[in-house]
């Protein structure tokens, strides 16, 4: 008996309207529309505006949208989950409060954190609950509103960072297709370069904690840049030897949309042409977790039946991985 696997049977995304572009934060910030472009391949990014705006409300857009174009009674979902580190609040889960809007009262749903590569690691944790037949229909959602915890004093992280997400809906496989494989690696010591130190247990919100800006992330740049070339390449190229593939067989590299140079490099220690990368970073930014399914579902009618497709992160924490699926379907 041939092992069940999970396949990605639908995409959507959602993106908020509000467009703030490269021209309106030279208004904010020392900053400039060259010097942005040049640095990281970002135009504009969306930002999610309105009193009481969470997380949620790019999770829901997302699975309604997703329903709809499958076909999908919310009622038959099993799991969600959303992965983000920019919950509507600490408790309840987001995923939660997505459950109940879209209807899905037969589900159980929960948060996972692993910035960046949050998306990969919900993959790959949804997967195992469709391979074990535990469960049919699982969501994996992808969302963050960046600009939540952002500091737009701040020229080196408010250049980077937009509202956005998506999600994918997991189901078993009925030929070879589905996730094949998955490599997602940690390494904690990252957090030094790479977070956001106050709101968390170690040091909750105080007025001390809030008038110190510890509530925004914050990057040690240079180090960040060189930990994520290294890795999200080599993990990349680790699985394609896992798996014995070459350039010439995959059909798709769907990269974090962190930065063009880190995708860049990316493509290239994988032998893959720049024809065959997704990338969409410079209308949308860095969407955290959103950037993986936001890639998915602009490039979706582009992917056909069997494609062999690489998935690859890196986040703070430090958080990386790749992961291999084939393409699932032909988009109509």
């Amino acid at each position: 008996m041939s092992k069940i696997r999970a396949a990605i049977t639908g995409v959507h995304g959602y993106v908020p309207e509000y467009v703030l572009t490269n021209a309106e934060l030279e208004t904010m910030v020392e900053t400039s529309d060259e010097w942005i472009t040049t640095r990281t391949g970002i135009k504009e990014r969306r930002i999610l505006k309105g009193e009481g705006q969470g997380t949620s409300v790019i999770g829901i857009e997302s699975c309604k949208g997703l329903l709809e174009k499958t076909g999908t009674d919310p009622k038959d979902i099993d799991l969600i989950i959303c992965a983000t580190v920019t919950p509507d609040m600490p408790f309840p889960a987001t995923a939660n409060i997505v459950a109940d809007q879209i209807g899905a009262t037969n589900s159980f749903s929960f948060d996972m954190s692993a910035a960046c590569s949050g998306f990969l690691y919900g993959l790959s944790t949804g997967a195992q609950f469709i391979e074990s037949g535990t469960y049919k229909k699982v969501i994996v959602i992808g969302a963050d509103k960046m600009s939540s915890i952002i500091n737009y004093e701040d020229r080196t992280t408010c250049i980077i960072f937009g509202d956005g997400g998506g999600a994918v809906l997991l189901e078993p496989s009925q030929d070879e297709n589905g996730i094949v494989d998955a490599i997602l690696k940690t390494d904690g010591s990252g957090a030094n370069y790479l977070g956001m130190p106050g709101g968390g247990s170690r040091m909750p919100a105080t007025i001390e904690s809030v008038t110190a800006k510890k509530h925004y992330a914050f990057q040690e740049g240079a180090t960040v840049f060189k930990f994520a070339v290294t890795n999200m390449a080599d993990v990349s190229a680790e699985i394609m030897e896992k798996n014995n593939l070459t350039g010439d067989d995959v059909a798709w590299l769907v990269p974090h949309q962190a930065n063009k140079r880190i995708i860049d490099a990316t493509a290239r220690r994988m032998g893959i042409e720049d024809d065959k990368v997704m990338i969409n970073i410079e209308k949308y930014g860095n969407t955290t977790a959103g950037t993986l399914p936001l890639c998915l579902w602009d490039y979706e009618k582009q992917l056909k039946k069997g494609d062999n497709v690489i998935l690859a992160a890196f986040g703070g924490g430090f958080t990386w991985g790749s992961l291999y699926l084939k393409w699932a379907y032909d988009s109509e």
